[in-house]
């Protein structure tokens, strides 16, 4: 099943080889950049509190958060929550993130079709990740085929989510660069640092996608297996 003796699994190397190297890409431009201040002498904090004020969303909340590069838009609350070291530093990394944050809440306060059809769909697709190897799995072993239907059923609409999520984070980015030196929170000599680390961000979430839709080209093959 999830064993390196299962010969599908090989299918799953490439993809795994592209993850190690966009988290090796993340946190290489994050270390970087994060000692390189920013010349608005900003914190990540106050970008996302006066590029809400500026774009006049003012339903939205800032705050910090604990853990490492947590960092996200929550939508249901309209908060940004923030991580110690985007929070409180004035570095071009954590300006960037906290913009491509606030570029999350723009997106929301805008009506940005990708991101309301992600923020629905999130709950089908959560199930889905939840159900689907477990349902499958049961029915390769017992030879449920049934089950295992079911099971690629649920797991394409992860991958479908996941799909869905990348116009988001890249368009996210796109507007978090243009309004960060629009609003001389950066230089222009900063904008291809901050694009840069944004980029590398973006990059984990090609590879996630990339390793989802594998993992769904395996579970067809092994469904194909139950019809020999």
């Amino acid at each position: 099943m999830f064993y390196f003796g299962d010969p599908t699994f090989l299918l799953l190397i490439p993809a795994l080889i592209f993850a190690f190297y966009a988290q090796s890409k993340v946190q290489s431009a994050f270390r970087k950049y994060s000692q390189i201040a920013a010349s608005s002498g900003l914190t990540g904090s106050e970008v996302a509190q006066r590029l809400l004020a500026r774009y006049r969303v003012a339903d939205v909340t800032v705050e910090p958060t604990e853990g490492s590069l947590s960092d996200h838009y929550d939508p249901r609350q309209k908060t940004i929550r923030l991580s110690p070291e985007v929070y409180n530093s004035s570095s071009i990394a954590a300006l960037g993130i906290a913009a491509h944050e606030t570029g999350h809440a723009m997106q929301h306060a805008k009506g940005y079709k990708p991101l309301s059809l992600r923020t629905r769909f999130f709950p089908v697709a959560s199930i889905g990740s939840q159900l689907a190897f477990p349902l499958f799995f049961m029915g390769f072993i017992f030879g449920g085929k049934t089950l295992m239907d079911v099971g690629i059923v649920l797991f394409s609409l992860a991958v479908f989510f996941q799909l869905l999520t990348l116009p988001v984070e890249f368009n996210a980015s796109r507007r978090a660069v243009n309004m960060l030196h629009e609003n001389a929170m950066i230089g222009q000599g900063e904008v291809a640092a901050t694009q840069r680390v944004l980029s590398a961000a973006a990059l984990s979430y090609v590879a996630a996608t990339a390793m989802s839709a594998l993992q769904l080209v395996r579970l067809f093959l092994l469904r194909g297996r139950r019809n020999d």
